[in-house]
């Protein structure tokens, strides 16, 4: 009689499920990444793919490729649509999938705070595939502003509005001015004087999570570009003609990028559990949901609170509950009792404003400007996935300081 191994079921193939598949692979079992792509999405380069620095193979890495050393580890690609905690049961869109232990690591998806006119009118940036709608679109909008005569439409065809002051969006702005840049000498028909980019953010600064001078410092930057940064400006309704902000004001644009806020994915409030008002459930200190012993939540799934506010979604959080979700199974497995308790060590912050220009803080430490880039270039050098697409973004990143150029300005999905 065959020895039936446990069955770890991890629901997403970003940063934290890879991560925990990988620490688990070596051991005993049978594990089952669930997710509805065959690849791995670095999410924070996904600007420079809406902005034609980098290609898609450049930051989508196939998951089989990670472990095709492990023949115990495999992909379902499905859409998870539900949890059933007591038949221990995951529920897909291609069927049930039972599970001895399940991770959940899902990520998040964009959070309209119930705007559904600005859902609907607006460009989300969380998957491959809206990075590539914003790149046709930008470049779009350039092609038919080139022989647009009527002022008022070209100028709304021109605005490009980035709406959320965190690093998504402040990355995004830095980069659609250099896009912008590049291309003034190209569009023979276009006043380069109608073009705009503007940054709104809700609050009275960008980069919460950066000290006040390296607030300033982005603010400065961005402005020096040609950003028109717009702080404790919030967004009313948006019509894909025009944007309101509340009291009135009115944007005429055909482009408003969404980098405003997150939430979990749908998938998360069939759990039964306490959420927060992200829909995150929130966790134990071991990352195991209240309740259900077997089942982890970690990354933008996971309320984690630590020093009295939950840590924030990004990937080194992700990957270092990772470590512990891993090690808690293990422990499981062998009957163990005793868990591990998890304990983020901040490793700072970081975002790029632009080529050559970034801020970076770690406890006392800060640094802005050209040094702080190289830091970022080199942080996600290492992050990236397989040694080709370190070699390939690498010589993109110093063709692109050096020269300025961004080849991969290709329209594909625009029906003229």
């Amino acid at each position: 009689m065959t020895e039936q191994k446990p069955h770890v079921v991890i629901v997403g193939a970003g940063f934290g499920g890879i991560q925990t598949a990988k620490l688990l692979a070596k051991e005993n079992i049978t594990i089952t990444i669930v997710d509805r792509q065959n690849f791995h999405l670095f999410q924070p380069l996904l600007y420079q793919l809406s902005t034609s620095v980098l290609s898609t193979d450049d930051i989508a890495y196939p998951i089989r490729a990670f472990f095709h050393h492990n023949p115990n580890v495999d992909l379902f690609m499905a859409k998870a649509e539900g949890i059933d905690t007591k038949r221990k049961v995951l529920l897909t869109n291609h069927g049930e999938l039972s599970y001895d232990y399940l991770v959940l690591a899902a990520g998040a998806t964009t959070n309209y705070f119930g705007m559904e006119t600005v859902e609907k009118n607006s460009f989300p940036m969380k998957t491959l595939q809206d990075a590539l709608h914003i790149r046709n679109h930008v470049l779009h909008m350039f092609e038919r502003a080139n022989m647009q005569e009527d002022e008022e439409e070209r100028r709304r065809m021109l605005t490009f509005v980035c709406v959320g002051g965190g690093p998504t969006g402040v990355e995004e702005a830095g980069a659609l001015t250099e896009l912008i840049h590049l291309m003034r000498r190209e569009y023979h028909n276009i006043n380069f004087d109608e073009v705009s980019v503007k940054l709104i953010e809700a609050t009275d600064k960008l980069l919460p999570m950066m000290p006040l001078e390296l607030r300033d410092e982005t603010v400065r930057v961005l402005r020096k570009k040609g950003v028109d940064v717009m702080l404790s400006t919030q967004v009313a309704d948006c019509d894909g003609e025009r944007l309101v902000l509340k009291g009135g004001v009115t944007i005429p644009t055909h482009t408003v990028i969404w980098a405003a806020g997150v939430k979990a994915v749908p998938l998360m409030t069939t759990l039964g559990a306490t959420m927060d008002r992200a829909d995150r459930v929130i966790v134990d200190k071991t990352l195991q949901v209240p309740g259900h012993p077997e089942i982890f939540a970690i990354g933008d799934n996971a309320h984690f609170e630590q020093d009295g506010r939950p840590l924030a979604t990004v990937a080194p959080v992700a990957t270092h509950q990772a470590v512990v979700c891993a090690k808690n199974i293990k422990i499981l497995m062998q009957g163990g009792q005793k868990l591990e308790l998890f304990a983020y060590h901040d490793l700072g912050s970081m975002a790029t404003i632009g080529r050559g220009d970034a801020v970076l803080a770690r406890g006392n430490f800060k640094m802005s400007g050209f040094f702080a880039w190289s830091a970022w270039l080199i942080v996600h050098l290492m992050r990236l996935a397989g040694i080709h697409t370190n070699i390939i973004v690498t010589f993109k990143w110093a063709w692109n300081y050096l020269s300025g150029m961004r080849l991969g300005r290709i329209i594909t999905n625009i029906d003229i």
